[in-house]
């Protein structure tokens, strides 16, 4: 049964660091290029971070340039998302996917995925 996880979410004060982690069972997340989403309630999905699985090479969304950090470790199976200097309007319900032979910036701008997680709540208040 191919599942895909996330943890890691929860509330942060402005300013504060979170690390989210997405978890895959039954495929080899190696062979997939990744990604985290963000979907706040009444608006489309958009994409955060994308990373591939051939070069390691990523792509951000213009707002968390220089905040956030994707990471993958094939060995664990497992996809990070590292996130600092966190803001209120990064407050939303966290995705991860895997997609095969995409562009990652086509994965994010277009919200492309094959396989999907099941969302992990981030809320940065004070």
């Amino acid at each position: 049964q191919l599942q895909f996880v996330e943890s890691g979410g929860g509330l942060v004060q402005p300013g504060g660091s979170l690390r989210l982690s997405c978890a895959a069972s039954g495929f080899s997340l190696d062979l997939y290029d990744i990604g985290w989403f963000r979907q706040v309630p009444g608006k489309d999905y958009e994409g955060v971070s994308c990373i591939s699985s051939s070069d390691g090479s990523t792509y951000y969304k213009d707002s968390v340039k220089g905040r956030f950090t994707i990471s993958r470790d094939n060995a664990k199976n497992t996809a990070y998302l590292e996130m600092n200097s966190l803001k209120p309007e990064d407050t939303a319900v966290y995705y991860c996917a895997a997609a095969l032979l995409v562009p990652v910036q086509a994965m994010c701008e277009k919200t492309l995925g094959d396989h999907w997680g099941q969302g992990t709540q981030v809320t940065v208040s004070s």
